[in-house]
């Protein structure tokens, strides 16, 4: 028999349906994701840290669960919003349902929601705070724990998904350069791709400081990575502060996702806080440095408030945007270089180069981080 369950956003909208996963009761931030695979990869990054993810696909756990494709140890999310869920995994990798590794992980869930019109309201109102119980029948009382929660602006989270202690993904075959990579909720995909091109990756705790960073390899790095991950930018400046040491070093740099808002917030940009954000594997952006339209796979609540044209300049060189989204016009992407007009020194995207999971048309943002270390060294 079902367990009844019980959704309630923090403007009172209520949605009623029956337990997936976990019973219990949890708080986070309501999001979508328009994603219609890739719910394994979704599930694991620790950039959906404290949020309660909806699935507009409205049948997920098709192909259940495997041990090859996680993006990290642990399911992140806060919460698992679905609409109707698969009654049996059919595929040769599953090990098992989603729903009983939700159970396992203690995530709890609703499904029979109308997700259709919970996304809409969502893109209507603006992404906020959300309850679900299996314990709770009123939703007004439900209401009064949601509105008690905290909320994701002004949020740092990025000591909360780090890695406890550094570690090393070697290079695949000859080894060409070594990075240094700041882990900010990185998803193992990112230092997978690199290491496949003769990247040796020294994968660092978010506490890390310039002198970890510099330590990295026997004559330091050859360039820095920050990954993406949770949390307001606004609220995370010591990482900044170890950005701008590496800018002023002239150490090359790479950064996605947070990394991206990290970078602008380095370059004197400022960030701001979306209203319903991006999060799927389908949206559209345009590269300006060559004129190419890529469909990305997006994870981000904040983004960098950066002027579209023209160049800025900085203490580390002059600034440009280099990616836009063609949905709205978002900044997805920042270059720096050595004068307008000059030469690369760092970029950064705003989405998801490592396609975990998603299409690959951003891949190559990897080989351009090869190109630029491999400048640099000239």
């Amino acid at each position: 028999m079902s367990t009844p369950a019980l959704l309630v956003l923090e403007d009172g909208r209520t949605f009623h349906g029956e337990a997936y996963g976990a019973t219990g009761e949890t708080f986070g931030e309501a999001v979508f994701s328009t994603g219609m695979t890739g719910y394994q990869e979704t599930l694991t990054d620790p950039s959906y840290h404290r949020q309660v993810v909806v699935m507009t696909a409205p049948h997920v756990g098709n192909t259940g669960m495997n041990d090859e494709d996680p993006e990290s140890a642990r399911i992140w999310v806060a919460g698992y919003v679905v609409r109707d869920p698969a009654r049996v995994s059919s595929s040769w990798r599953s090990r098992r349902t989603l729903d009983d590794e939700l159970r396992e992980q203690g995530v709890v869930g609703i499904s029979g929601v109308d997700t259709r019109a919970l996304t809409r309201h969502l893109r209507e109102r603006g992404a906020m705070r959300v309850g679900i119980s299996t314990t709770e029948t009123d939703p007004a009382r439900l209401l009064e724990r949601v509105r008690a929660s905290g909320e994701m602006a002004g949020t740092e989270l990025s000591d909360e998904v780090t890695t406890t202690s550094a570690y090393v993904v070697p290079a695949v075959g000859e080894k060409r350069f070594t990075v240094a990579a700041v882990d900010l909720g990185i998803k193992a995909n990112t230092p997978r791709m690199m290491s496949e091109r003769g990247i040796e990756v020294h994968v660092l705790p978010a506490t890390a400081s310039i002198e970890d960073v510099l330590a990295v390899g026997e004559d330091g790095p050859d360039g820095l990575f920050f990954s993406n991950g949770p949390g307001d930018p606004a609220a995370t400046t010591d990482q900044v502060a170890l950005l701008q040491e590496a800018l002023g070093r002239d150490l090359p740099y790479f950064g996605i996702c947070f990394g991206n808002q990290l970078f602008g917030r380095a370059l004197g940009f400022g960030t701001y806080k979306l209203k319903y954000g991006h999060r799927g594997i389908n949206q559209p952006v345009m590269d300006r440095t060559t004129g190419k339209v890529e469909v990305t796979a997006h994870n981000h609540g904040f983004a960098v408030d950066a002027p579209l044209e023209g160049t800025t300049a900085t203490p580390y060189g002059a600034a440009s945007v280099s990616h836009v989204c063609l949905n709205d016009d978002v900044v997805e992407g920042l270059e720096l270089r050595d004068g307008e007009g000059g030469a690369l020194k760092s970029f950064s995207v705003q989405y998801h180069p490592e396609a975990a999971a998603g299409p690959h048309d951003a891949a190559y943002l990897f080989d351009r981080f090869l190109d630029l270390m491999n400048d640099r060294r000239a």
